[in-house]
């Protein structure tokens, strides 16, 4: 059975190479500001709308190749209550990021699966971050440093590099701090007998 990963967010493409998973890449192009606004709009909580925008991506390719196994996922970052998307430009970026600062806020990584275009399985990881109480100088020498990159998360950091240098904790899934539940997302994979045992 094919896979397909319905994102264009490359770090969730090679969390899934890496693995060894043989998953082809079909970003779906959904309106998720219109999703969030519609859900943010009725209270929905954050773990509501990181579900809902994974799973929309998901249909949305699962429609038009229902034999394929379509992977679907979205993150929400929440900080005492109030949700954050991607910023747009590093302005957005970097006021984010002050507001943030010296703080603890939580990451919600969703994934669905689709077969036949029909959700069989999803999961919601998370994660607990804690930034340091980091100078403006610091903060301006690592936009500099990390460039457009800090607009392609919810947080306006990577992790797995330069970014690591914000936090003072971590607790709770890695994988979701990178955008998806892999190690859940492999167990489901292994029960459909999709990777070996």
């Amino acid at each position: 059975m094919r896979i397909l990963l319905a994102s264009a967010s490359e770090a969730r493409a090679t969390m899934l190479r890496e693995a060894g998973v043989a998953v082809e890449i079909m970003p779906a192009h959904v309106d998720e500001e219109a999703i969030k606004q519609s859900f943010r709009a009725e209270g929905v909580s954050p773990r509501d709308l990181a579900d809902a925008l994974a799973e929309a991506k998901a249909r949305r390719i699962g429609a038009s190749h229902p034999e394929a196994l379509v992977i679907g996922a979205d993150q929400v970052l929440v900080t005492g209550g109030e949700t954050f998307d991607k910023p747009r430009n590093r302005a957005e970026a970097r006021a984010q990021l002050l507001h943030l600062r010296g703080g603890s806020h939580e990451l919600l990584s969703a994934a669905v699966i689709t077969v036949g275009g029909a959700p069989v399985w999803r999961h919601i990881g998370a994660a607990r971050l804690t930034m340091r109480p980091f100078t403006e100088p610091f903060l301006d020498a690592y936009l500099d440093a990390e460039g457009d990159a800090v607009l392609s998360t919810v947080g306006g950091y990577r992790i797995e590099g330069r970014g690591a240098q914000l936090f003072s904790r971590i607790s709770g899934d890695y994988f979701s701090i990178l955008g998806m539940p892999l190690l859940e997302v492999l167990g489901y994979l292994r029960a459909r007998n999709l990777l070996v045992e």
